[in-house]
């Protein structure tokens, strides 16, 4: 009789704050690339929404654990803060994050991974998006706030994170740019002014599929493929070691 052994499913984990949250709603890029990495490995939601990096690095030890990393299997892990972290401080001083320490959090991060067995080459480090101002300040009024991101300030944190991935050695998606490449209208990207429009997810989800697709080419189709089986004898097709 054949012996058994676990299928173990190579993970893809997501971290980030709310625009990583929401990416499994209908549409959204995190659902996407699960929809196409399906039966090669998991793609795994951690986005905590309103998180900043400060809270992220000191959570990221109990969501990924050095310990049982062999178990884990991460074939990649994307970082996406600095949303939260470029709030102004004076509106917003609970998520706010100072630049100078949101670059040390981010390289603190992935010195984590690291220790954790995730290599910086299997990183990818997510800039904020930009902030449509008017939009955004319509969504703060209706919470009785005042304005409380400016879009220059997010792309002064997009630069500290290309920075810091490029001092990690990771690859870095710099958001704030590419949707404003040429002049185009990035308002199309944003459903509010700060989170991602429909537009906004599939374009996320075309530039990290463009990085993983080919990083991930190797991962094998999990358990044969239904035509494969030998249905007179499934276990000589199911229980075979992969």
């Amino acid at each position: 009789m054949l012996k058994s052994t676990t299928v173990i499913w190579p993970k893809v984990i997501l971290f980030g704050d709310s625009i990583t949250q929401f990416s499994f709603q209908a549409n959204g890029w995190g659902a996407e690339l699960a929809d196409k990495f399906a039966r090669k490995c998991d793609v795994l939601n951690r986005g905590l929404s309103g998180y900043n990096s400060r809270w992220a690095k000191i959570i990221l030890p109990r969501l990924i654990s050095g310990q049982n990393s062999a178990d884990n299997n991460i074939v990649a892990v994307t970082v996406f803060f600095g949303a939260n972290d470029s709030a102004l401080e004076d509106e917003n001083p609970q998520q706010h994050i100072p630049l100078q320490e949101y670059s040390e959090n981010l390289k603190e991060i992935s010195r984590l991974l690291t220790s954790a067995g995730v290599s910086a080459d299997k990183v990818i480090f997510i800039t904020p998006p930009p902030i449509h101002e008017p939009a955004w300040e319509k969504e703060c009024a209706l919470k009785g706030s005042p304005l409380n991101r400016h879009n220059s300030m997010a792309g002064q944190y997009a630069l500290a994170c290309v920075q810091a991935a490029g001092q990690c050695g990771s690859e870095v998606l710099d958001l704030w740019t590419l949707m404003q490449k040429d002049g185009q209208d990035y308002t199309v990207y944003l459903s509010d002014g700060l989170h991602l429009s429909e537009k906004g997810n599939q374009f996320v989800a075309q530039h990290l599929w463009g990085i993983l697709e080919s990083r991930l080419s190797y991962l094998p189709f999990i358990l044969p493929y239904w035509g494969d089986v030998d249905a007179k004898s499934p276990e000589s097709s199911l229980l075979c070691n992969q």
